[in-house]
């Protein structure tokens, strides 16, 4: 008779010949997989339901995440396809939105459908991508790369519903606020910001310093010099015991590695020109695969004397050596913007070189030895290289969600006590990089100029306040343009937006001072409040930002009867022009840098999406992003006041700009005219405020 039964080992049924006795088969390995099963379960549950310290460095190249295990050790999450660092590329195929390396290979066959660099185009709104007669924002399209990252991490850590993401020193309000925003759209109900030079000191200092961080005997100063794929930005960092304070920052949002593949693709397509006399960078298809292959080069002639570039353009094909000491020659004047904002983060400080202990290095693209080798002559010294160039901003920005976490009231982390006691008892300090003021009529030339209440390098959270008097008896509103300096000298200021302050009591006699509060919180953004100190009545403020007034344009209802605008048009015939030519357009115009043609990317248009565009979705996650931008757009503009003075007089009845008679174009009311301002001894100009 033959007999089977199970072994604990294999399930496979094993004859037996001869009838067995019933036995309990007893397996010593089964049995300790099943209680320590048991035992796992509810521990990993109750790890996936604690919040995760999580960061971010969102890059114009590559971007990475990271998060801290329970020793408070940053680690890097992979990708679904293993890789640590992920293409800030967006490949759209069909209803499909691919992301990372995928995307990166199709740049090559597909170009129209493929978007990248778009970091260079953050707080920018009026730059889109068509795709499929759909507009793209900068702000959609990185919210698809953040969604990619976050969605590998939650196969790993569970739920994530906040993190920190890094932006460069330089980056201003607007594209601030417009990462926060990609940030949401992404599926993120809490985002905080960190300026990336600070991030990666804090990665240097808790992870290379470690324990004997809380030991040091004097301050330290380090300058970072962070030089990524799009950008360079530079901190003066000063770091004692439990202690992290930035002294300064500088930077440029236009200089980085793409900058570098930049002259090799010149240089590979002038030969080719010579050989053939047609120019590889006119085709979509023939500029990404030379983009690409001067990628490749770049990274060879780090460590070779020479690299080789494939170019191939309407049926020819050619491979030339690209000679080291010919790129850097031709890379010498990106070599001088660097040094010259080296130095300048220096002597604009009123620090030398004998104030710096350290240079810290970081960034993909300070691996090349032209760079490295101009820091040692600057410097005088032996550069720190030990942060990984590519995840060192994302570990740091895990080490400051860490601190946030570990200062919140009730907090559920995976940190173990020593972990969480070290990350509390750190405190981090930035500074902001552009000044902050108002716009103001200058007496003399009667042009609007700026008056910059905020230096920069001011350290934050800070504030500060400045009063200016009401212009007419009664009024209740008030106009203020908020500016922000330009990211650099010679550089334009931009204007962040306008605060409508109201419900004034209805009394207050002409001449009435009203305090305007503008404030930096410590993840750099603007808050604005203002206060009528005889009454202590405090004021509404709304900041209205600039990104959004096409958009708004578009939604304004055009009313029955006319509206005229201060320069006379009527608003349906001004709203009836193309975009381009509106003051809104006009303003965003001014304000974005002229950007070099991307060798790869969709058409860019100077038009927004329009809501009934973004409302069809690419696929189930442009869904999501769609549904949660829409929830963020809470800002609005009046687009009856197409310049500024410093301060509008605004209608009691409706609310609107008045006429210099003090007549309201909207309504139809009559006010006192305004009077003409005198100078008069003992007393401010009216026209300063």
């Amino acid at each position: 008779m033959e007999t089977r039964h199970r072994s604990c080992y294999d399930e496979r049924p094993i004859a037996r010949t001869a009838p067995l006795t019933p036995v309990f088969c007893f397996c010593v390995p089964t049995l300790f997989r099943r209680i320590t099963e048991r035992i796992r379960r509810p521990l990993e549950s109750s790890f996936m339901n604690k919040t995760h310290a999580v960061g971010i460095d969102l890059g114009t190249t590559y971007s990475c995440i990271a998060w801290l295990n329970e020793h408070g050790q940053p680690v890097t999450i992979p990708n679904q396809e293993g890789e640590l660092s992920t293409p800030s590329v967006v490949f759209f195929e069909d209803s499909t939105a691919i992301i990372g390396t995928e995307a990166l290979r199709n740049a090559i066959a597909r170009p129209e459908r493929v978007v990248q660099n778009v970091k260079r185009f953050m707080g920018h709104s009026a730059k889109s991508w068509e795709i499929d007669g759909k507009r793209l924002t900068p702000v959609q399209i990185s919210a698809l790369i953040l969604r990619k990252l976050i969605g590998s991490a939650q196969q790993q850590l569970g739920e994530i519903t906040e993190a920190v993401i890094t932006v460069p020193a330089q980056f201003s309000d607007a594209q601030r606020h417009a990462t926060i925003k990609a940030g949401h759209a992404a599926g993120l109900s809490k985002v905080e910001i960190i300026n990336e030079p600070v991030a990666a000191a804090l990665c240097h200092v808790l992870g290379s310093e470690g324990l004997a961080f809380t030991e040091l005997a004097a301050d330290q100063q380090l300058m970072v010099y962070d030089l990524g794929g799009g950008t360079l930005d530079l901190a003066i960092v000063k770091y004692a015991s439990n202690e992290v304070r930035v002294v300064a920052s500088d930077g440029d949002l236009e200089l980085g590695g793409l900058d570098w593949t930049q002259v090799i693709v010149d240089m590979a397509a002038e030969k080719f020109i010579e050989d053939f006399q047609l120019d590889p960078r006119s085709e979509p298809e023939s500029h990404q695969f030379l983009a690409l292959e001067a990628e490749q080069a770049k990274r060879s002639l780090s460590v070779r004397p020479r690299a080789a570039v494939t170019v191939q353009h309407e049926g020819q094909r050619r491979t030339y050596q690209i000679e080291k000491k010919e790129f850097e020659v031709r890379s010498a004047r990106l070599l001088t913007r660097s040094e010259s904002i080296t130095r300048r983060i220096l002597s604009d400080n009123g620090f030398g070189w004998a104030h710096v202990d350290e240079v810290l290095t970081t960034g993909g693209s300070s691996r090349m030895p032209m760079v490295r080798n101009s820091l040692k002559k600057l410097s005088g010294r032996t550069l720190n290289s030990s942060l990984s160039p590519d995840q060192s901003i994302a570990h740091g920005a895990a080490y400051y969600a860490g601190m946030l976490l570990s200062n919140q009231l009730n907090a559920r982390t995976v940190f173990n006590t020593e972990a969480s006691t070290r990350l509390k008892n750190v405190k981090q300090h930035s500074v902001n990089a552009r000044a902050l003021g108002i716009l103001i009529r200058d007496a003399e030339s009667s042009k609007r100029v700026p008056h910059y209440l905020i230096p920069p390098n001011t350290t934050l959270p800070t504030s500060r306040t400045h009063r200016f008097g009401t212009v007419v008896d009664r009024q209740t509103k008030v106009h203020v343009r908020i500016v922000e300096s330009g990211a650099g000298p010679g550089k334009p200021h931009t204007i962040l937006g306008d605060c409508h302050i109201s419900d004034l009591p209805t009394d207050l006699p002409e001449g009435t001072e009203v305090e305007v509060t503008i404030s930096y919180n410590a993840s750099a953004r603007v808050q604005v409040t203002a206060v009528e100190p005889q009454s202590g009545r405090r004021a509404e403020t709304e900041i209205i930002r600039h990104e959004n007034l096409t958009a708004q344009l578009q939604e304004v209802p055009v009313p029955d009867t006319p509206r005229k605008t201060a320069a006379g048009k009527p608003e349906a015939a001004r709203q009836a022009q193309p975009a381009a030519e509106t003051p809104a357009a006009k303003v965003s115009a001014e304000r974005t840098p002229a950007a070099k043609p991307a060798p790869a990317k969709p058409a860019m248009t100077e038009q927004p999406p329009t809501a009934q565009e973004t409302d069809r979705s690419l696929s189930d996650e442009w869904d999501l992003v769609t549904d949660r931008l829409a929830e963020f757009e809470d800002f609005h503009f009046d687009p009856a006041i197409d310049e500024a003075v410093e301060p509008v007089v605004l209608c009691n009845e409706c609310g609107e700009a008045l006429n210099p008679d003090g007549s309201c174009s909207f309504c139809g009311a009559k006010h006192p005219a305004r009077p003409t301002v005198k100078k008069k001894k003992g007393r401010r100009k009216k026209s300063s405020r």
